[in-house]
């Protein structure tokens, strides 16, 4: 059986990916999502500090980028130079 492949990049961020990787459902579980996509800690936790569930849903339904969100934008250029493995606590976007 080959191997799979481990993730190189974030979903969200499209960093590379550091030591610690947690998994997101774009589409929440609790609505009926079963795939998931690589992410840092600090990324998945700033998308839940965002988006509700019935958010991410509809942002899956309608194909909107989570990028097009000021606040999400702001945060992707903040991320975008540090190392993989950065970590700061989190905070929901104004």
């Amino acid at each position: 059986m080959p191997a799979v492949p481990e993730p190189v990049s974030c979903w969200l961020c499209a960093r590379p990916l550091g030591a610690r990787v947690e998994w997101h459902h774009p589409v929440p579980k609790s609505r009926g999502g079963r795939d998931t996509v690589p992410v840092h800690p600090i990324c998945h936790r700033t998308l839940h500090a965002c988006f509700s569930n019935a958010d991410l849903e509809r942002h899956a339904e309608n194909g909107v980028p989570l990028s097009a969100e000021p606040g999400l934008a702001r945060f992707l250029r903040w991320i975008a130079d540090k190392p993989p493995d950065f970590h700061a606590p989190t905070r929901k976007p104004r």
